[in-house]
C-alpha cells in the first residue's frame, strides 16, 4: 500500500521543519508533499531542503485550495493529511493507518477538549460534531479535525465539494458519512501549534454552519426539510387553536403558516428526488 503525506503549509518555516524531519522517521516510506499555499517566508525552500515534494502557489489561495492540490497529485493509494504547524505528532499517521488498514475508508484523528484551541473553539466545534451528527445519522466525534488518512480514490471523488477555504475537514466528513463511507476515529494528542493561526473564528465559524447544511441538502435534503416543515405546522396549528379559542375563527396567519408547512415539505420531496436521481446517474 503506497502511503502519501500532503500538508498545506503557509508561513510555517517556524514548524515545518521538525514535522518534515519527524516524518522521515515515522514513515520513511511516504511520499512527502507540501503545498506551498503563497508563503512569505522559507517555507517551500526549507520544505525542499528537507526531501519533501513541493507545489507552490504564487498567491495564497486556502487550505481547501491545497488540500485539493495535493490531492491531484498524490500517487498513493492513501493519503495521509496534517497540519505542518507543529501540532499533529507524525507518530500518530502510523495509528490512523493501521486502523485504515482494519477496512475502513477515512479514518480521523479526533481531540479531546483540551486539544482544542480555547474555550470559544470548544464549544463551538461541539456544537458543529452535535448538529453533523444529526444531520448525517451518525456519531460525529471531530468535525473540523484536520488530521487523517483516507483511501484516495474515495477522497478524490468529493473533490468538487470542497471548499478552497478551512472547510474541507467538515465537507469530506459529511460527504463520506453520506455516501455510505465507512468512517472512524482515533483519538490524538495535539500539541499547540507554533505560529499564528489563520482561522477567524467567526467568519469560518458561519462558514462551517453554512456548509453543514449545504452537504445535508446535497445528500440528505429531507432531513433538513422535514423539520423545518414540521415546525411551520405546529406554528400554524398552535395559532390556529389560539384564535379559535380566543375568537372563535380561522385566520389568514394560520392558513399561511400550514401553506409554508406543506411548500416546504414538498420541495424537500422533490430535492430527495433531484439527490436520488444524482446517484443513479453516478451508479
Amino acid at each position: 500500500m503506497r502511503i502519501s503525506v500532503v500538508l498545506p503549509a503557509k508561513n510555517e518555516a517556524g514548524g515545518l521543519p521538525r514535522t518534515l524531519e519527524r516524518l522521515r522517521e515515522v514513515l520513511p516510506e511516504a511520499e512527502v508533499i507540501v503545498v506551498d499555499d503563497g508563503s512569505t517566508d522559507q517555507t517551500a525552500a526549507l520544505a525542499a531542503g528537507l526531501g519533501a515534494r513541493v507545489l507552490s502557489s504564487p498567491y495564497s489561495m486556502g487550505n481547501g485550495a491545497a488540500i485539493k492540490r495535493g490531492a491531484r497529485a498524490a500517487t498513493g493509494d492513501v493519503i495521509v493529511f496534517m497540519d505542518a504547524d507543529g501540532q499533529h505528532d507524525p507518530a500518530d499517521a502510523r495509528r490512523l493507518l493501521d486502523k485504515l488498514a482494519e477496512g475502513y475508508d477515512m479514518v480521523v484523528g479526533a481531540r479531546n477538549w483540551e486539544g482544542q484551541a480555547g474555550v470559544s473553539r470548544g464549544l463551538a466545534n461541539t456544537f458543529y460534531n452535535w448538529l453533523a451528527s444529526r444531520m448525517t445519522g451518525a456519531r460525529v466525534r471531530d468535525l473540523t479535525s484536520g488530521f487523517r488518512a483516507v483511501r484516495a480514490d474515495k477522497f478524490r471523488e468529493f473533490l468538487h465539494l470542497l471548499p478552497n477555504g478551512f472547510s474541507y475537514p467538515t465537507t469530506s466528513t459529511m460527504a463520506f458519512f453520506r455516501s455510505a463511507y465507512s468512517v472512524a476515529y482515533e483519538p490524538i494528542p495535539v500539541a499547540k501549534r507554533i505560529g499564528k493561526s489563520h482561522i477567524r473564528i467567526f467568519r469560518d465559524g458561519v462558514r462551517f454552519l453554512l456548509i453543514i447544511f449545504k452537504i445535508a441538502t446535497l445528500y440528505s435534503p429531507l432531513k433538513l426539510f422535514a423539520p423545518v416543515a414540521g415546525a411551520f405546522f405546529m406554528l400554524g396549528l398552535g395559532y390556529y387553536l389560539y384564535t379559535f379559542i380566543t375568537q372563535h375563527r380561522f385566520t389568514n396567519m394560520s392558513a399561511l403558516l400550514f401553506s409554508a408547512s406543506v411548500i416546504v415539505f414538498l420541495i424537500g420531496l422533490i430535492s430527495e428526488q433531484i439527490t436520488a436521481l444524482n446517484y443513479r446517474r453516478d451508479a
